[in-house]
């Protein structure tokens, strides 16, 4: 089963490690899409080695610029698509299907295909243009998922924050069984 993570540049590029290690756990085979902006969000939020880390953690890293590359097509046998982060720059090219790079080119056959596209949309407070762009996703059947903590969950790190949200994110793939863990009704 192979999946697309694209990151993108808005803060929160911590969860594209995350999702990564769990996509792993599930033996997902990833494709990787990193905008200029994830590099540098990277590299500040999680450290200089944290490309190589996560690129590491892929099978295949494509060029943003490749707009020919195989995940680019329909006709590339995809599971879906996650992007984590998400920046509202890419949220507002993929709710109007600029497909200007290969990071939104992906997302746009994702939906065009009735695949998962799962967006962890990262921005606070929201204009009125983002939520536009997330109802319309919507509307397209992408997924738009705010990382919002669950606080329910008595987390004691900001990595059981990280962990958990991807693990949400990655859940919502529907690729077999759960990563997340699940509320039980009790608190931890």
């Amino acid at each position: 089963m192979k999946v697309i993570l694209g990151v993108s540049g808005a803060s929160g590029a911590a969860l594209s490690l995350a999702a990564a290690g769990h996509l792993r756990t599930l033996g997902a085979s990833i494709d990787l899409v990193v905008s200029l902006a994830a590099e540098r969000t990277l590299a500040t939020e999680c450290g200089p080695d944290a490309l190589a880390q996560l690129t590491a953690l892929c099978d295949r890293r494509h060029d943003l610029r490749d707009v020919g590359a195989a995940i680019a097509s329909g006709s590339s046998p995809v599971a879906g698509m996650l992007v984590a982060p998400c920046s509202m720059r890419s949220l507002a090219a993929i709710s109007l299907g600029l497909d200007d790079n290969l990071l939104t080119r992906a997302a746009g056959v994702q939906l065009k295909e009735r695949r998962p596209l799962v967006l962890l949309a990262r921005e606070a407070p929201l204009t009125l243009a983002h939520l536009r762009n997330m109802t319309a996703v919507t509307e397209m059947g992408g997924i738009v998922m705010p990382p919002v903590p669950a606080f329910y969950m008595c987390p004691r790190t900001t990595d059981e924050i990280v962990q958990q949200i991807a693990a949400r994110a990655v859940d919502l793939l529907r690729l077999g069984r759960t990563v997340a863990q699940a509320w039980t009704g009790d608190a931890p």
